[in-house]
């Protein structure tokens, strides 16, 4: 008998990414679609004629192991293709040529940062294979018929499959993010959700907390296809999680089935019954002859790895105490934590206080405008901002040290446990400063001063 007070998600996460090359998977079509008139970039090979060949991209495969070793994957030095067996109209020759038993990568983690009472967490998250395969193409359900454009099948495509190690949405979530911006960052893919170069599909299921602690899966789970926002990431989980909550308090157990997110009413639907892997039938593709890796080029790509967003993060908030906030932005695109990094370094001697948090927020609240990159346009907007600061901090510390010095007997109150007498300091402080800075500016201050 499951006690309902135990059931917690369980989820694992599918994720799929284009991949960003000049041509697609398996021919010489042009790869980037987004825009084009239907069914134009189109051969024998990505439509499945007869006889065509399919030839590996090694741009893909190159992209593919940048991205596992991003993920901390264990790269294989061989490995081949399968012919994945499904009848559905996305793909006309029956079958998508993809990879089964031996992934590009493999048994890995992506480590996310969370805040959590005013400190960083950091969790990982395992990552079971980084799978090439090709795209399909896409259905338009159109006046009560269903009209493919074939124009993205066979676009390289990497699938991202996790452990189910994710029990709270905003876990889903943060990762899908982190996974967005490696991606970006390796220059994979632009991963944009609303275009469909990034897709997300949650395996949604409720498990049993056992005393130990553990979780005991139930025999079954849910998969929710095709989720093209974070948004609707968040909404769709909350909701699979609380349907399948209520069918357990009925006395059953959820169907295992594949289901879709409508939008609009905010409620998953079925689409049609799971799949198992038997299904597919797989077996090595015929076509393609097995890749053997040689050692150095898959070194090669590892030392062209850049430092990743992680630990650019931790630097930001260990070295310059920013926080997580203002470092997620930061390092939403490599060119902007470039472009940081380089406005420190030349700030570096202007002696503005607090300089890397005030740097950031400048970009982050866009109180100066990025206009082209330039650092020379930025730094002068910047110190016309807050050059003024400095010179006001410069004139509080100084008249907070002569108020000080002038009254002894209400510094003396103070450390009595009189607040009164700061009060009297800081009303004195404010008549020669004559507003050029805020009172709790100048309380601050006089609190330091007189702490120290």
């Amino acid at each position: 008998m499951i006690d309902l007070k135990n059931l917690v998600p369980v989820i694992g996460l599918e994720i799929h990414v284009e991949v960003n090359t000049a041509s697609k998977m398996f021919c010489q079509c042009r790869a980037n679609y987004f825009g084009s008139e239907p069914n134009i970039n189109v051969c024998p090979v990505c439509l499945g004629y007869p006889g065509a060949l399919p030839v590996p991209n090694i741009k893909a495969i190159e992209k593919t192991i940048r991205l596992a070793l991003g993920f901390n994957c264990r790269v294989r030095r061989s490995f081949k293709f399968d012919r994945k067996h499904y009848f559905y109209p996305d793909l006309p020759k029956g079958y998508q040529i993809s990879q089964y038993d031996t992934p590009i990568g493999e048994n890995g983690f992506l480590e996310v940062d969370f805040e959590s009472k005013e400190k960083v967490v950091y969790k990982k998250f395992r990552i079971r294979r980084v799978h090439l395969e090709e795209d399909t193409g896409k259905l338009l359900h159109e006046g009560g018929q269903t009209l493919i454009d074939y124009n993205r099948s066979g676009v390289p495509l990497i699938e991202i499959v996790t452990e189910p190690d994710f029990h709270e949405v905003e876990e889903v979530v943060r990762f899908v993010e982190e996974v967005q911006r490696l991606v970006r960052w390796l220059d994979i893919s632009d991963a944009d959700m609303e275009k469909g170069s990034m897709r997300l599909e949650p395996n949604v299921s409720l498990g049993e907390k056992l005393l130990s602690g553990e979780i005991k899966l139930l025999d079954y789970k849910v998969e929710l296809k095709n989720i093209n926002s974070f948004r609707f990431a968040r909404k769709a989980v909350e909701y699979e999680i609380e349907r399948q909550r209520k069918i357990f308090e009925k006395g059953e157990v959820p169907k295992q089935e594949t289901r879709g997110y409508d939008e609009t009413r905010g409620i998953t639907f079925s689409q049609r019954k799971k799949e198992a892997e038997q299904d597919y039938r797989y077996f090595p593709e015929p076509d393609i002859p097995r890749v053997e890796l040689k050692e150095e080029f898959v070194e090669k790509i590892k030392r062209e790895l850049p430092v990743l967003p992680i630990k650019e993060r931790r630097e930001l908030i260990e070295k310059y105490s920013l926080r997580l906030s203002d470092a997620l932005v930061l390092t939403r695109e490599k060119r902007l934590l470039d472009f940081y990094k380089q406005l420190l370094k030349e700030l570096e001697n202007e002696k503005i206080e607090k300089l890397p948090q005030r740097l950031a927020n400048a970009i982050v609240n866009k109180k100066v405008k990025i206009e082209d990159w330039d650092t020379e346009k930025f730094k002068e907007r910047f110190l016309q901002l807050f050059g003024k600061v400095e010179e006001d901090l410069v004139l509080v510390e100084k008249v907070a040290r002569e108020v000080i010095s002038s009254f002894p007997k209400a510094v003396q109150d103070f450390k009595k446990g009189k607040e009164n007498a700061l009060m009297f300091l800081v009303g004195q402080a404010m008549r020669q400063i004559r507003g050029k800075a805020k009172p709790n500016t100048v309380k601050g201050k006089i609190l330091e001063m007189l702490r120290s």
